[in-house]
């Protein structure tokens, strides 16, 4: 995972498992829509994304961390809310029609991947969330949910609440080459698990303001991206004031105000990968967090679906 995932939800997360009967979900069946065809990567990437969690203060004792695929209530209630969803209404979801074009596929988009909000509906549903930790960008996905879930309703009786969004103070993490979303597949992140090298290299060829040719020429800080990540990530503040001033007055070059970035950045991720090394040192442990979180989870999906079938006439047995 990535810092931009950890402004858009894991900060508060983290936060919230405090004071809410918290679900974390590793979603592999999503990887899949775009992965089908490697699968040991989306295996691989199981117990990665969960040193994640762990790495960033997510705590198995406060939260219940679960394997999407080990749930099949999930994969159940996709199939009825597919019922209830349009073709055209899921392809004109603003976070699907970008995601399809930043993967290209052009006309030739798989079945799966076009339906993934709905099965993300399922997801936030089938545990009955009231509230969902999301980045600007996933927020049409969960105005999608309260659409199916009113849907829902309306045909069978109030069986779901509708779940709000919860947007991170920084609500969207440009990526290090300007773009505005940082993401995998654009290979422009900065990831939680990169050793200061990496973080190093990422930082110095961070984009900024394309018409500063020299230090001395005043600089634009609105919507550059090394100071909307010193805003997000540098706790010294009065520094970051000092950098912007020098900035748009030409008094400082870009050199060492990604330097004075680095430090922070570096700072911010430091305990966290430390916190990694010693979780990775258990593997029987992870393995004991994924079991017990996923049949914990599993007995709240089996409840929820007993309530779905009661509401839809076909609880036979």
């Amino acid at each position: 995972m990535h810092l931009g995932h950890f402004v858009g939800s894991l900060k508060n997360r983290v936060k919230l498992q405090d004071s809410y009967d918290q679900f974390v979900m590793i979603a592999d069946v999503q990887a899949l829509t775009d992965n089908f065809e490697d699968p040991e990567k989306v295996r691989a990437s199981i117990k990665e994304v969960l040193l994640d969690y762990l790495a960033v203060g997510i705590d198995p004792k406060k939260t219940t961390i679960l394997i999407q695929s080990m749930i099949p209530e999930i994969a159940e209630l996709t199939v009825f809310y597919l019922n209830l969803v349009t073709l055209e209404r899921v392809l004109r979801n603003p976070t699907v029609k970008d995601e399809i074009k930043q993967k290209g596929y052009g006309k030739s988009i798989p079945a799966g991947f076009a339906m993934y909000p709905v099965s993300q509906a399922a997801d936030i549903t089938v545990f009955n969330a009231d509230l969902v930790p999301v980045g600007e960008d996933q927020v049409p996905m969960i105005e999608q949910t309260r659409e199916i879930v009113r849907k829902f309703n309306s045909l069978y009786g109030d069986t779901f609440v509708e779940p709000e969004a919860l947007v991170g103070d920084i609500k969207r993490l440009p990526g290090i080459d300007g773009g505005a979303k940082m993401g995998k597949s654009l290979g422009n992140a900065i990831y939680l698990s990169d050793s200061e090298e990496e973080l190093k290299k990422k930082v110095m060829r961070m984009y900024t303001d394309p018409t500063r040719i020299h230090a001395t020429d005043p600089g634009k800080v609105e919507g550059n991206p090394v100071f909307v990540y010193h805003d997000a990530f540098n706790p010294n503040k009065a520094e970051v004031a000092d950098l912007k001033a020098r900035y748009e007055s030409g008094k400082v070059g870009d050199i060492e105000v990604k330097e004075k970035l680095f430090t922070a950045l570096n700072d911010f991720l430091k305990p966290i990968r430390e916190k990694r090394v010693e979780f990775e040192k258990n593997p029987e442990e992870l393995d004991k967090i994924l079991k017990e979180g996923t049949a914990k989870a599993r007995e709240v999906a089996k409840e929820t679906m007993a309530k779905v079938r009661a509401a839809m006439k076909i609880d036979y047995f």
